[in-house]
């Protein structure tokens, strides 16, 4: 069975319907405004508004408050809530009961030791996002950075998870090889510029992860 996919940053009309046309399973919104992917309020709503009905829509923040939680869901009406920043566990909790959403929560990983972050999220988070740990003064995410997909190996966690980090067509199929990863996360590995998805890696993407559990 091939993995899921998530295509994450979209910022224009052209790639939301090239999404669709691909069928991936998730598209991402970006609130966060030090990434070259944040949206305002309306130009998020305009292009959630494009989604096929079976792609799901997920909002991406990082160390929201409730007023940006609010601002977010009510723009994207999204189908799950990706936590990218510094969440404890009892936000998090706050987070779901607060947006009714499934809750992704991001976590950087390099070595066998940060999966130990993992287990106080154990029955909290719905979904784990796998993503390359950044430096302390780097964005939480899109970096286009990969780390070693072995590390998961000590991940005996119940809770389902994505990989992301550095994938992009050329590696995605063996890194779902690898690692059985049920579901795969890109950003930048399928740009031609931050922000700016290019349509053939998209393709590319899609075709090479649906490679993946073949192999």
């Amino acid at each position: 069975m091939s993995p899921r996919i998530k295509i994450c940053g979209l910022t224009r009309a052209d790639d939301i319907r090239l999404a669709n046309e691909l069928r991936v399973d998730m598209c991402g919104f970006v609130f966060f405004k030090a990434s070259p992917r944040h949206l305002s309020d309306e130009q998020s709503a305009g292009l959630a508004g494009q989604c096929a009905p079976f792609v799901e829509r997920v909002v991406l923040l990082v160390d929201p408050d409730d007023d940006a939680l609010d601002r977010a869901i009510g723009a994207v009406s999204p189908h799950r809530v990706q936590l990218h920043g510094r969440e404890t566990p009892t936000r998090v909790a706050e987070i779901k009961r607060r947006t009714q959403r499934p809750i992704i929560k991001a976590l950087g990983v390099a070595t066998a030791d940060d999966l130990k972050t993992a287990q106080a999220y154990e029955g909290v988070a719905d979904w784990f996002l796998f993503d390359a740990k950044p430096p302390d003064d780097g964005l939480p995410g899109g970096n286009g950075e990969a780390f070693d997909w072995q590390v998961l190996d000590a991940y005996a966690g119940a809770t389902p998870w994505l990989l992301a980090g550095g994938l992009t067509p050329d590696n995605v199929s063996q890194a779902v090889a690898k690692t059985r990863a049920p579901m795969v996360d890109v950003s930048s590995g399928v740009e031609a510029a931050p922000g700016e998805k290019d349509a053939d890696l998209m393709r590319a993407f899609v075709d090479a992860a649906k490679q993946g559990h073949q192999a």
